[in-house]
């Protein structure tokens, strides 16, 4: 189930300047960055690209899911570090992303760290914008 305009607490505004070689700014002036593509797709890889910008936005969302499931829970996560790999490649109708999400849990055996990791990718807003649209795993 989608949110309504109405339900909307934050909006974040971003504007881009010559795509994918460029630049990004957020109206607030706290991101302003140089976009360039990476060297492996062709690009000067100088500036940052739109894949790190996402694979950073949904690590700390994700991380976020994770503290709010892990309050829930009782599950002690401090120390925990999420990191998003985003990859890009072609896909049949131009290009694709695919998500790998890994996440170190000092405070938790295995099988719970993994129960919360799903947890959280019920929870996350990321996650469940891309459900369905993109493969997500766990590594």
């Amino acid at each position: 189930m989608s949110i309504q305009q109405t339900d909307v607490l934050y909006t974040a505004v971003a504007t881009a300047e010559n795509g994918r070689d460029g630049r990004v700014a957020t109206d607030d002036g706290r991101l302003d960055v140089v976009v360039n593509p990476p060297k492996e797709m062709g690009g000067s890889g100088s500036g940052t690209n739109p894949e790190q910008l996402f694979a950073a936005g949904y690590s700390a969302c994700f991380q976020g899911a994770l503290g709010v499931v892990a309050r829930q829970e009782k599950a002690d996560i401090s120390g925990s570090t999420v990191t998003a790999k985003v990859g890009i490649g072609r896909d049949s109708d131009g290009f694709g992303l695919i998500v790998e999400i890994s996440a170190t849990l000092p405070n938790l055996d295995a099988a719970t760290a993994r129960a919360l990791l799903e947890k959280a990718h019920q929870v996350c807003p990321y996650s469940k914008a891309t459900r369905g649209n993109i493969s997500v795993t766990f590594a």
